[in-house]
């Protein structure tokens, strides 16, 4: 990819952009405690996350107790994202150096969006309290759409809001989920090793990895090199 053809940048949010496992998991903890089950730690939370409220729910479930009837599944996820609503940003809080990095890139005239598992309603929520919106120009949560990562329609209509191309983006993420909808996608992927991935972020498969947000801009420069 040239550097000139690089037109967009796509993130994942949680564990990419912000650390939100202490909200996350305090909304999760209060549903748990309200089905009278034990609270689940900020590590075990970690790899419950990334596949969406559901998934996280179901997890949690398996975790402490019975597993939750997919019939009741739908009810106890809205609970949670009731809960979740009331209480979105208390400890959350952005990676060092994510809002400078996400200025210098719509500075240098990258379109910016972002394509997340989370709920929709509750990651515009977040953004807007932490001042971050305004940076992107495109957001789909998880149920925004009929599909969601790693189906590639997912990341295709955030471009598509972007005015973008998949030849001229690259996605950043944490996860497995992440790199899974970017090479389905057929987009170069970059993973920070900071986030909530379930498996050692050196095995992802990403194209490069990052350890730090502010290392976020030279990353891009290299992949731009590549032919």
């Amino acid at each position: 990819m040239a550097r000139a053809r690089l037109a967009a940048v796509v993130f994942d949010l949680d564990g990419t952009l912000i650390d939100s496992i202490p909200d996350v998991v305090g909304a999760l903890n209060r549903l748990l405690a309200e089905e009278g089950r034990r609270a689940v730690a900020w590590a075990e939370a970690r790899a419950m996350v990334g596949d969406g409220a559901g998934a996280m729910v179901r997890r949690a479930f398996a975790a402490t107790g019975e597993t939750a009837p997919e019939d009741a599944l739908p009810a106890l996820t809205a609970r949670y994202i009731d809960i979740y609503r009331r209480y979105p940003v208390v400890e959350t809080v952005a990676y060092p150096g994510v809002p400078e990095v996400l200025t210098r890139l719509r500075a240098e005239g990258m379109a910016l969006g972002i394509c997340t598992n989370k709920p929709h309603e509750m990651s515009m929520l977040v953004l807007e309290i932490m001042g971050l919106a305004t940076h992107f120009e495109a957001v789909l949560g998880g149920d925004a759409l009929a599909v969601k990562k790693p189906d590639p329609g997912h990341l295709d209509a955030v471009l598509d809001r972007l005015g973008a191309t998949r030849a001229g983006a690259v996605y950043v993420g944490d996860s497995p989920v992440d790199v899974a909808a970017a090479r389905n996608a057929a987009l170069p992927v970059i993973a920070v090793t900071y986030g909530y991935s379930r498996v050692p972020p050196a095995s992802l498969g990403a194209d490069l990895l990052i350890d730090r947000f502010d290392e976020l801009p030279g990353a891009l420069a290299r992949l731009a090199r590549v032919p």
